[in-house]
């Protein structure tokens, strides 16, 4: 009897737990993508794996003890802001009041200026961090006699990069974006013809205005790289490796890219076959509720909930924002259970229950959840994807928008412009999502195709993590294109030399025949003289 390759692996990891254990150094970013990392750790320990997680003293999230990993903590003299509620809430309240006045050049430039001050901090903290533990020779020379298998990292910031390279370790990266952009756009072709970059809030279907719009914003991403990332890794690499290494070959050169994405909600490009997809790996059946949001749902009657979060960056809108939201919500025969956590809307309704926590995976695999109102984090969309519910989305800040298209350009959520958002808009959207059959079809159709994989995401992600530290690497996997001048790459050298060539030989060729004419006329000269 044939099996498949998911009951296979099954079995192969039930009978030999304990022949793939490994040690894995692990260096996180904090805030949501901690939140996806962490998943993946559990799963590791639970495998046997042995994890040594780094962290800054001033981490976020990633706590200093915990029974599945064991951390180093760097000690940082400057606290790095951007690490909290109130750092991000006064950024996201300076993005919309910026916003507001969209299409205005100034408007723009402002923005771009906002985030490239950002990330310009963020990079910096994250390079003292590396240099800081590179100072400490006790604490490599414990990493270095450690013998760990890989290093895994999220290249969102270059610490872990940086530190695998040092330490001469394999490189596994849990990847969606990288230091500025894209991580597709470092190691494989991206025409940009038919491939948005971030920020441009593009599809894969744009004609020459929305493909101009797209170069501009690589060219932002091309900035970026240059001139705001790259110097503060630099520094770094020149004291420890040398001017010829930089962060962005560092990257290219990762022997596996754990990408999470899944093409049924991501557009089609082309790739590379160190890139393994597991979009939707933290996603999982539902639990059942805590009795007091169990008995709140259960009385919706046919009608059933709609659940709002904003994600883990912000502590909410502004009261104004709040209030019209609210409002929206009253006017609904639905019941709403809101993750909130300002003040109390005036305009609040009978059918909405605010909460500061919620077991969202758990509320959108109930089978009388209606829509989802998202700000459009990776995590909640895949686990609304995974589901089936369908979204009306508000998109904040970074990918959020770049997330956003991807679904409406699938027909499965309605995108509202906060810096607009009235509540007639809100209750029109919901109305919309909640009443027209095509949206929650469509989204039971993603959730179908998404499930509908040989293996799942996260068994793959461990099956390709114990292929390094079996094979101490993936070598054979990963192009060497990024070592190559960019000449080279586009073959300029070869059209500079071949069109030298032919203008060497039509050169001949003219003034060969040039001597052939001059050669007759002095004949024919000759005979009349």
């Amino acid at each position: 009897m044939l099996l498949s390759p998911a009951v296979t692996f099954t079995l192969l990891t039930l009978f030999v737990p304990g022949c793939l254990s490994g040690r894995i150094l692990v260096f996180p970013v904090d805030g949501s993508h901690w939140v996806n990392m962490n998943i993946l750790l559990l799963g590791l320990y639970e495998r046997g794996h042995n994890l040594t997680v780094i962290r800054s003293s001033t981490s976020w999230y990633i706590s200093e003890k915990a029974p599945h990993y064991t951390s180093i903590t760097v000690p940082l003299n400057e606290v790095l802001n951007l690490e909290s509620h109130d750092y991000m809430s006064s950024f996201l309240r300076r993005n919309i009041e910026i916003r507001r006045g969209e299409g205005s050049p100034l408007a723009f430039i402002a923005l771009q200026r906002e985030i490239i001050s950002l990330l310009n901090d963020a990079h910096r903290m994250t390079a003292q961090m590396v240099l800081t533990m590179f100072e400490d020779k006790h604490l490599m020379k414990r990493l270095e006699q450690a013998q760990f298998d890989l290093v895994l990292t999220d290249p969102g910031f270059g610490g872990g990069v940086l530190v695998s390279y040092f330490l001469r370790l394999p490189l596994v990266l849990n990847v969606r974006w990288i230091t500025n952009g894209d991580g597709h756009f470092a190691i494989a072709p991206s025409p940009l013809s038919y491939v948005p970059t971030i920020g441009s809030r593009m599809s894969d279907k744009m004609g020459i205005i929305q493909r101009a719009k797209n170069i501009l914003h690589y060219g932002i991403g091309l900035y970026i790289d240059h001139f705001v990332t790259r110097p503060h890794y630099q520094v770094v690499c020149d004291r420890y490796f040398g001017q010829d290494v930089n962060i962005y070959s560092l990257i290219q050169g990762a022997d596996l890219w754990l990408m999470r994405v899944d093409f049924v909600f991501e557009f089609p490009r082309p790739t590379m076959p160190n890139v393994i997809y597991m979009g939707g790996f933290q996603c999982q059946p539902s639990k059942p509720l805590p009795p007091d949001l169990n008995d709140f749902v259960e009385n919706s009657g046919e009608h059933g909930v709609i659940i709002m979060s904003l994600g883990t960056l912000v502590n909410g809108l502004s009261a104004e924002l709040t209030e019209k939201i609210a409002s929206a919500f009253a006017q609904l025969p639905q019941k709403v259970i809101w993750r909130h956590l300002g003040e109390r809307p005036s305009t609040l309704g009978n059918n909405t229950l605010l909460v500061k926590w919620m077991p969202q995976n758990d509320l959108l695999g109930h089978p009388k959840t209606r829509v989802f109102v998202a700000h459009g984090g990776t995590n909640g969309i895949y686990e609304a994807i995974y589901h089936g519910v369908p979204i009306v989305g508000i998109p904040l800040i970074f990918d959020q928008f770049d997330n956003m298209v991807r679904l409406e350009a699938r027909g499965v959520a309605k995108v509202l412009e906060v810096t607009t958002l009235e509540t007639a808009d809100m209750l029109q959207a919901l109305q919309e999502v909640l009443e027209d059959p095509s949206y929650q079809l469509n989204m039971q159709r993603m959730s179908s195709l998404h499930r509908d994989q040989p293996m799942k995401p996260l068994d793959q992600a461990f099956f390709w993590i114990e292929y390094i530290m079996r094979n101490k690497g993936a070598g054979h996997l990963r192009t060497e294109s990024y070592k190559m001048p960019w000449y080279s790459y586009h073959c300029l050298d070869v059209a500079v030399v071949s069109l030298t060539f032919l203008f060497a030989i039509l050169g001949t060729m003219i003034a060969f025949c040039r001597c052939l004419c001059c050669g007759k006329c002095k004949k024919q000269k000759f005979k009349r003289d």
